[in-house]
């Protein structure tokens, strides 16, 4: 864990709490343009004219953890806002809801290519996110990467390939809590150890046989466990499919967020969280109540177990909601919508695809005639 610990309002700079949305805009030295966000250079760059803005995103804060419990109690209105002006869109098929610059216009949802736009009006503005991981993989790159895996899907008809030239790529910052905790348990359980005993019995044929028959010897065992969750990741997301988002992960939140700066996102889509702290923080516990018993059920010793009891006593809880990047392609085969995801940061790829079902078949037949041919070769 490499964040501070403190009860600084989620969202709020410390070191710079005056800032205004104005003062965070990054002018094109050239020719004006607001600069974007570039994941190939990793500076700020007109999407223009191509030159490097002078601007400098402003990296020297502190990732701050902020108290779990306090913040349960109130949550404060001086960490909402995006430090830029901003405009929101939900989606009315996939609900997702979108956050962009102003300037920019939506025609379809980019997390599902639905057209069914409609203005969001917040009735507060959102938690700002205090750190987040800057997009590393440029558009270039993610378009090879899904070329590559396009390749490797051997059962998707051969007209799937063609698309990796020609479908829109887009790239999302997504919504993600963090939240950390020790806990300190104590477990009991019975211990269950095998031992064999040898016993006679008659076989179809009448002839006395023996075998070993397995029994468990059950003894009373307890222990004490204490664990450090750091950084356990609930996903805040609707707008993308959660067994994909969760064979792309993990995002390496450890030790590689940056605080948050509006220059990392100008340019960028932003989705807006509906997954609030208290829903994610109930989600996370869930998540860490059954690593706990995991780990606890690790500790009995023995063979086997039964009756595990948990009393757990939990300390130091402290979340973040950070932002992640990651390329996202959304595709219709047919009459069917699929997607393929990118993990902006590590590269890696998960996705669906069509199947063909005339490759299905020719793969069995052909499993089919090998093992025939196997079969009379032995015979």
């Amino acid at each position: 864990m490499s964040a501070q610990t403190g009860t600084t309002p989620p969202g709020q700079n410390p070191a710079d709490p005056g800032v205004t949305a104005e003062e965070k805009k990054y002018h094109c030295p050239a020719c004006g343009a607001e600069a974007h966000w570039s994941p190939k250079k990793q500076a700020l760059v007109c999407p223009f004219c191509g030159v490097e803005s002078p601007g400098k995103i402003d990296a020297s804060g502190d990732i701050v953890e902020h108290d779990l419990v306090a913040a349960l109690r109130e949550i404060p209105d001086s960490g909402r806002g995006w430090q830029a002006d901003k405009v929101s869109v939900k989606c009315q098929s996939c609900q997702a809801i979108s956050v962009f610059d102003p300037a920019r216009q939506a025609q379809r949802c980019q997390f599902c290519g639905s057209a069914q736009l409609v203005p969001y009006a917040q009735t507060k503005d959102v938690f700002r996110p205090e750190s987040l991981l800057p997009f590393k993989l440029a558009e270039t790159q993610a378009r090879d990467l899904i070329r590559a895996w396009y390749g490797k899907v051997w059962f998707a008809p051969n007209a799937l390939k063609s698309r990796a030239l020609t479908d829109t790529v887009n790239g999302l910052y997504l919504p993600y809590w963090t939240f950390d905790a020790h806990v300190d348990a104590d477990w009991r359980a019975d211990a269950g150890y095998y031992y064999y005993t040898t016993e006679s019995y008659q076989d179809s044929n009448g002839r006395t046989q023996t075998r070993q028959v397995q029994h468990v010897r059950w003894e009373p065992a307890a222990g004490n466990l204490q664990h450090f969750f750091d950084d356990a990741l609930v996903c805040a997301s609707v707008g993308v499919k959660s067994n994909l988002l969760r064979a792309v992960e993990p995002f390496p939140t450890t030790d590689q967020l940056v605080p948050y700066d509006a220059g990392y996102v100008t340019g960028w889509t932003v989705e807006r969280y509906q997954i609030d702290l208290v829903g994610a923080a109930k989600n996370s516990r869930a998540q860490m109540e059954s690593q706990l018993r995991a780990l606890c059920a690790a500790a009995v010793p023995g063979d086997t177990q039964r009756n595990l009891q948990i009393e757990a006593r939990w300390t130091g809880q402290t979340f973040k909601h950070i932002l992640t990047p990651v390329w996202l392609l959304n595709y219709h085969y047919g009459a069917t919508s699929y997607q393929v995801i990118i993990n902006g940061y590590t590269g890696k790829i998960a996705g669906e695809y069509p199947k063909s079902w005339i490759k299905i078949a020719l793969t069995v037949i052909a499993l089919l005639i090998v093992v025939i041919v196997v079969m009379s070769v032995r015979r």
